[in-house]
């Protein structure tokens, strides 16, 4: 497929190294509780790491210091409301974790969880972002 056709979102791959490993934090997504990275649509007036790192935050209650340049792109089809449809290109942006908030914005909705690089790469759905967590 054409990627002039793909609509564009930006995400976020928080991470931190423990005990000598990389390890990925995941979260749920809404509705169909699958493991997934905080990722949105991009912001008017914001660079995308900027943006990346504010859906991180709203989506995971995270926050570090974000790349400036995406490690990586994936896609995926986006399944939802009538218009909100599509292939979507998702440029994902590194982010080392420094904090973990204990209130945010869509706390109430979502899971957050530490995985091992390699679990990380199993659970997530997207082929794309798999090969991403995977070459960590």
């Amino acid at each position: 497929m054409d990627t002039e056709s793909f609509g564009r979102q930006i995400a976020a791959l928080p991470m931190r190294r423990r005990n000598g490993h990389v390890e990925i934090l995941l979260i749920t997504s809404r509705e169909t509780k699958r493991w997934l990275i905080p990722k949105g649509w991009p912001m008017d007036g914001i660079a995308d790491h900027k943006a990346a790192k504010i859906e991180a935050f709203e989506e995971a209650g995270i926050d570090g210091r974000i790349g400036k340049t995406p490690i990586g792109f994936f896609e995926y089809e986006k399944r939802g409301r009538v218009g909100n449809g599509g292939p979507l290109m998702v440029a994902v942006y590194a982010l080392k974790v420094s904090e973990l908030k204990r209130n945010w914005p869509e706390k109430s909705e979502r899971t957050r969880k530490w995985f091992s690089a390699a679990m990380a790469a199993e659970l997530v759905k997207e082929a794309g972002l798999r090969g991403i967590i995977g070459g960590l």
